[in-house]
């Protein structure tokens, strides 16, 4: 490469449980740079998950996280050409992008749900993702399907 890797930008972690994550999810759950209305939209969320869940020893930050890690895929494909035909190669999944990956699913299938509000909408999914069901779980499950389908064929990988 000619130019030098950009500079990772910093991110401050968010006002209330001083977390970086939540800051990252907030910024992918944005719209417009309207970044009150969605650390509102999520605390909302969060708050109405730890009202659905009172007996839960955990804490609502912590369901999230959860919900999270229920949701990060570990493996996904990517399309290789070898000589005149497309395969799907099964590759790892770096850190960063397993974990941009679960965030921008969870918003997706929060946003394609039907609801009154977005939070409502928001704390739903993660419920769901809490309890291994919902669309970003499935969503994962097939990435894992698709992988595993495509096994044979890791030995094309970059």
């Amino acid at each position: 490469m000619r130019k030098a890797k950009p500079q990772k930008r910093k991110i401050l972690p968010d006002p209330i449980y001083g977390d970086i994550k939540v800051t990252k999810f907030v910024n992918h759950l944005m719209y417009d740079g309207k970044k009150n209305t969605a650390y509102d939209i999520f605390y909302t969320a969060l708050n109405t998950v730890k009202s659905k869940l009172p007996n839960e020893e955990k804490s609502a930050l912590d369901i999230w996280k959860s919900a999270l890690d229920n949701i990060t895929p570990q493996v996904e494909v990517k399309s290789r050409r070898v000589g005149g035909a497309t395969f799907q190669v099964p590759t790892e999944i770096r850190p960063d992008r397993k974990e941009s990956i679960s965030m921008k699913n969870l918003i997706i299938f929060a946003r394609k749900r039907g609801g009154k509000t977005m939070s409502d909408k928001l704390s739903s999914e993660i419920l769901d993702a809490f309890n291994n069901q919902g669309g970003a779980f499935k969503r994962k499950e097939d990435m894992h399907r698709m992988a595993e389908a495509n096994r044979a064929f890791a030995h094309f990988r970059f």
